[in-house]
């Protein structure tokens, strides 16, 4: 799997929603057989990793059960295993949802809820023995946009993600197996979620971890093109995911595939150009 912090950019991770009410894309490949033709669709256009998930964790959302869950990822992770050469990354909270995934062959565990969600969470990583995402999150999808407030939102991410990274390893999660995510629109407001992409390499070098980067169509580009429809926000995903990359994170996680490689292609060859 490739996953070295030496790519010359980051990889892109396309989004598989089987879900009926993801805050873009809800409904449009809830069918396995949708999903399944979205997920080549993605990898023709250039994915180096697909993240497949069954649960919305849009604000407001709902949790479903575990078993409405599995019913949902399952076929599509079967179907796509051993049908194409790049990484399937589960989406999940629930370590049954991980571990299952996990043995039918995907690589990648990611957690929006850090390891948090059962008391299983844990040592299911460190059994695993795959990567495993740690996101930040106040709260639970449903109420994560309630009035969250910080501090000082970049030191106050930084502290969580450094105590989920120390959980991670007492329960035996390899270290180099761990990638952190900031959580750009989880329990934030618009200037907490500018504020941590602004500092996007702190938060590399004071966790010394890998990092996932997830902005895409997300809410406060509207706040700051206000009436920006998620399907209209494909400017704003594009230049988060470019600073991103100047940011050397490591994964950048998106809906817009193709239109993300074409930018980080000519964004490399412009820094890579000889003077």
């Amino acid at each position: 799997m490739v996953m070295a912090k030496d790519n010359p950019r980051p990889l892109v991770m396309g989004i598989v929603n089987v879900t009926p009410d993801s805050f873009s894309d809800g409904g449009h490949h809830a069918a396995p057989d949708q999903a399944i033709a979205h997920a080549h669709a993605l990898i023709r256009a250039g994915a180096d990793i697909l993240d497949i998930g069954g649960e919305s964790t849009r604000p407001g959302a709902k949790a479903v059960s575990v078993q409405e869950e599995m019913d949902r990822v399952m076929p599509v992770v079967q179907r796509l295993v051993g049908k194409t050469s790049i990484p399937i990354s589960i989406d999940t909270r629930r370590p049954e949802i991980a571990q299952a995934s996990i043995e039918a062959g995907a690589q990648i565990w990611n957690d929006v809820s850090a390891l948090r969600t059962s008391p299983n969470s844990l040592q299911t990583a460190a059994d695993l023995n795959v990567p495993v995402v740690l996101m930040h999150m106040r709260g639970e999808p449903g109420t994560m946009q309630d009035n969250p407030h910080y501090t000082d939102v970049v030191s106050e991410v930084i502290t969580f993600l450094r105590e989920r990274v120390h959980a991670a390893m007492a329960a035996g999660v390899r270290q180099k197996n761990i990638i952190i995510d900031p959580g750009i629109g989880f329990g934030k407001r618009l200037k907490d979620n500018l504020a941590l992409m602004q500092a996007l390499g702190r938060i590399t070098q004071e966790t010394g971890q890998r990092l996932l980067f997830g902005a895409s169509r997300k809410r406060f580009i509207e706040g700051l093109d206000p009436g920006a429809a998620p399907d209209d926000r494909l400017g704003g995903s594009l230049a988060s995911a470019l600073w991103a990359a100047q940011e050397r994170v490591d994964i950048i996680r998106v809906h817009d595939v193709k239109e993300t490689v074409q930018a980080l292609h000519v964004w490399h060859a412009i820094n890579d150009a000889a003077p």
